[in-house]
């Protein structure tokens, strides 16, 4: 019996199925079958699944007929005889040590399932994909969902190891259609009792540039489209009965992701396909929860205004919009009957459209953005560099105040401007009394007053906040360390410490 069964559905993938059964047979978690189930292919593909398995015992080649991936899986899952199920795309890419992290994980801590991070793969060049990155910023074992709500956005279930009597035990099945992973992925980290979250790579995934397109590739398709608003009813529903609390959290990720293809679908349709991808978009936005669209950044409630009124002319503008402003939209303060901070976005005052202020309103998005990206000592002084900002106000002359901070006392902090954000600033640690000292920031627009405190620059993506679930720490003489990327930074200093 293998420790692990590796399960892959494929049909007509034959520019990409060899370079991914490599990366399967140069595993080095040796101990492992590799299930290939043939879903009606009608190209070269079987041909070369055939080589691996004339090549390599641990490859086995099942036939069927045309059903789609879900069937497929379930089809490689009847046949899987390990300990450990995987599964993987046929036109996608698995790390060499993937499988040995993941269920050497699994072998230490005895969870249900691990998960770990996941890299783009886009003509040749990798990069971090967008919708894996909050998840996965570091380990964490033996957590779960209900715990770590970042977890609904990880909805695809190749990124993963399961335990097979979990599988079984929690009646895991993939339906038919496209998006059949998604339930199967939500529904096994709510049915777990424990998972393991690795920060490494333990997946490549692929964007095709040759061949048929992925189902990916044509998510902004009306077909397409409607799958994706049934998968995730499908899902929303379980858990509204399952796991309550996570219906808000997932609907920000629909909101966020599945949104913008129904937006761009909208923007981009011919007079054919426009009344239903119309209709499609008030009955996918009436299902979302009132306070998710109402929390949502102006841009995009400025988006869905559009999709509601039928603006589809406007509505592609703003996206084109969006694409040009590269995430970062602007703010303008407006006075008279409509003070306050508005997005700086097309249309804004536009008396024939008499599109509501409120739709712009921004405030919320003017946030504090102070961080740390270096700190080192250097004899008794402690040497940093970062960044302080307010968000949405990028570019704007803004006044920042920085200061040492423990309990009641606080000292004035000088600090040198490389740039408009970009600080640098050395503290003279045999001048502070011991204990615990975090460092105060005030940044001042015009009449804005932001507050806050330096936080540690997220090392993977552009910095966001903390999650829910992060805990203040302490810290050392040298770098925050005991802190987690998004929190507020402090060191101890004591006597021995300054010598």
């Amino acid at each position: 019996m293998p420790l692990l069964s590796v399960i892959v559905p494929f049909c007509n993938v034959e520019p990409y199925i060899t370079e991914c059964l490599e990366s399967l047979a140069t595993q080095t978690l040796r101990d492992l079958e590799v299930i290939l189930v043939d879903d009606g292919s009608t190209d070269g593909s079987r041909a070369m699944a055939a080589a691996f398995v004339e090549a390599d015992p641990r490859f086995t080649l099942v036939t069927q007929e045309r059903r789609g991936p879900g069937p497929a899986r379930n089809t490689g899952v009847r046949h899987a005889s390990g300990t450990y199920l995987a599964f993987a795309d046929s036109d996608d890419l698995v790390p060499s040590g993937a499988y040995d992290a993941l269920v050497g994980s699994l072998e230490t801590t005895g969870s249900d399932l691990a998960c770990g991070g996941v890299e783009r793969l886009r003509s040749g060049e990798l990069s971090p994909s967008a919708l894996h990155m909050k998840p996965f910023r570091r380990s964490v074992e033996r957590t779960h969902i209900s715990r770590m709500r970042v977890l609904v956005r990880d909805r695809t279930v190749w990124n993963k190891v399961y335990r097979r009597s979990f599988w079984d035990a929690a009646e895991l099945e993939f339906a038919e259609g496209i998006y059949e992973d998604l339930s199967v992925a939500i529904k096994a980290h709510v049915a777990a009792e424990q998972v393991d979250v690795l920060s490494d790579v333990v997946y490549r995934w692929r964007e095709r540039d040759i061949g048929e397109p992925s189902i990916t590739q044509r998510r902004e398709e009306l077909p397409n489209l409607v799958a994706r608003h049934q998968a995730i009813r499908q899902v929303r529903g379980f858990m509204a009965e399952a796991a309550p609390r996570l219906v808000v959290p997932f609907d920000r990720v629909v909101l966020e992701k599945d949104t913008a293809f129904l937006l761009q679908a909208v923007a981009d349709s011919s007079a054919d396909d426009r009344g239903e991808l119309l209709e499609l978009g008030r009955n996918w936005l009436s299902g979302l929860r009132r306070s998710v669209v109402k929390e949502a950044p102006a841009l995009r409630r400025l988006e869905l205004h559009l999709l509601r009124k039928g603006l589809v002319k406007e509505l592609a503008e703003v996206r084109k919009y969006r694409v040009k402003a590269a995430g970062e939209p602007r703010a303008v303060q407006l006075r008279g009957k409509t003070k306050g901070w508005y997005g700086d976005f097309p249309f804004l005052g536009d008396k024939r459209l008499d599109i509501p202020y409120k739709v712009y309103e921004i405030s919320e998005e003017l946030r504090l953005v102070a961080r740390i990206s270096q700190a080192a000592r250097d004899g008794r002084r402690l040497k940093l560099e970062g960044e302080v900002f307010i968000r949405r106000l990028e570019g704007r002359r803004v006044k920042v105040a920085l200061w040492l901070e423990r309990g009641q006392t606080a000292l004035p902090l000088k600090a040198r401007w490389k740039k408009r954000r970009i600080f640098t600033a050395a503290i003279d640690t045999a001048a502070l009394e011991s204990g615990t000292w975090r460092i105060g920031v005030r940044a001042t627009y015009r009449d804005l007053v932001k507050d806050g405190y330096l936080r540690l620059a997220p090392m993977a993506e552009q910095f966001d906040g903390a999650d829910d679930d992060d805990e203040d720490a302490g810290g050392s003489t040298q770098e925050p360390q005991g802190c987690r990327d998004g929190q507020e930074a402090a060191w101890t200093f004591s006597s021995s410490s300054r010598e």
